[in-house]
């Protein structure tokens, strides 16, 4: 198992090579798995691994978080960005202990938002945290990637020409990978891609291609929760099965744990 540094130096060559799928376990199994299916990156999901102790989605505290992240880091090889949500906290330095924190957890990227349950951030503000993001970032002695993401699309305020504003000036506050979950079609990523100058991460959409995204400028791509929520769903229908119709027949897969496990 290699050292964070070289974790951390491989996930920042991932970001100068080809564009990359960067899937998101909920916890250590489905993190093996992924790494056996050949991914050569982790994102954690804070939707699902909130799923995973029974709660919603922003009910996680950063010690929680951190456990996960060393979890992760322990089950497989792979380097692991961090879902920080908004640094579990409003104020600058909350933004920089989150970073620092998960560091010492194993990872070697993370994500800050610039949003919480009370409203999108003043952009003047949302800068100022991704600044003292950054500067904990690179005071960590490891090349941390860190990921600025502009909320308004998933938080009911689709305003691109804003979105891509605040990417811009997460870019100069420090951000190495720059973040709009919930753009809904190509031209959108298109739009965001061109008017940016580091690499920018997409959110996966059932109605959007690889092949598009890519295309259409992105670096990295992520699922959020979307392989937790597969995983529930196919556990909910064979239960059902078996609750309804007394039909086990769900439960024959093909995937024998030692496939990814052993």
């Amino acid at each position: 198992m290699g050292s964070q540094l070289d974790r951390a130096e491989e996930f920042r060559s991932l970001h100068a090579g080809l564009p990359f799928v960067i899937p998101n376990p909920w916890d250590a199994g489905s993190a093996r798995v992924l790494e056996r299916l050949g991914f050569k990156a982790l994102a954690t999901t804070s939707s699902g691994f909130a799923f995973t102790l029974g709660r919603p989605d922003g009910a996680v505290t950063l010690e929680e978080m951190a456990r996960y992240v060393t979890a992760l880091s322990a089950a497989t090889d792979l380097p692991v960005s961090a879902d920080l949500e908004n640094g579990y906290g409003a104020d600058p330095a909350d933004a920089a202990r989150a970073i620092t924190r998960i560091a010492e957890a194993g990872a070697v990227g993370g994500s800050i938002e610039d949003w919480d349950p009370t409203g999108i951030y003043e952009r003047d503000h949302a800068v100022e945290r991704i600044a003292a993001a950054a500067d904990a970032a690179r005071g960590l002695g490891f090349p941390f990637m860190l990921t600025a993401r502009a909320e308004n699309h998933i938080r009911g305020n689709p305003d691109l020409d804003d979105t891509i504003a605040r990417l811009q000036a997460y870019e100069a506050a420090g951000a190495d990978v720059v973040f709009a979950p919930g753009l809904r079609i190509e031209a959108e990523i298109r739009a965001v891609c061109g008017a940016a100058s580091k690499p920018v991460n997409v959110l996966a959409r059932p109605g959007l291609s690889l092949e598009a995204i890519f295309g259409a400028g992105a670096q990295r791509v992520s699922v959020g929760g979307g392989l937790t929520w597969v995983a529930v769903a196919a556990a909910a229908a064979a239960a059902t099965a078996i609750r309804d119709d007394g039909d086990f027949s769900l439960l024959e897969v093909d995937l024998p744990p030692d496939r990814y496990l052993g």
